[in-house]
């Protein structure tokens, strides 16, 4: 009558069960996360998660992703910042700057923008600092005559 056996779509992993955004959904808005995240469908909004990231062939993501590692088989518009391995696949499109430890491409990949890469490019991406523009302007000095 009753079973133990769950049907579920979500994939067991160590931080719990994996989250998945199907092809076909499409979610506005910010998601946080400490557990695996799979996106087939399109998100707009940023994607930020301790653990693992996978943007399937159809995934999109408007917005910045942030996570502990990411496979990048579709297609991301905005900053992504992983800590450890991103690895862009056959066929996808980053367009955007990546800040990563380590970084794996494949000849077919597609990305614009800028790359920093290594654990000080990583960190250094979550300072956000004001820039002033300076002019370089002669500067007359008086000498002290006594």
């Amino acid at each position: 009558m009753f079973s133990n056996k769950t049907n579920s779509t979500a994939k067991e992993t160590a931080s719990g069960l994996a989250t998945i955004i199907a092809a076909g959904t499409e979610i506005k808005g910010d998601i946080d996360s400490k557990g695996d995240i799979r996106v087939d469908g399109t998100l707009t909004g940023n994607l930020s998660t301790t653990s693992k990231v996978i943007i399937g062939t159809n995934g999109k993501i408007n917005g910045d992703v942030q996570a502990n590692t990411a496979d990048v088989l579709g297609q991301i518009n905005g900053n992504v910042k992983i800590t450890e391995l991103l690895y862009l696949k056959d066929d996808c499109e980053v367009n955007g700057n990546i800040y990563t430890g380590q970084l794996q491409v494949d000849a077919s990949a597609k990305f614009n923008g800028e790359c920093h890469m290594g654990a000080a490019a990583v960190a250094k991406s979550t300072t956000t600092a004001n820039v002033v523009a300076i002019k370089n302007e002669p500067v007359n000095v008086a000498a002290n005559d006594q």
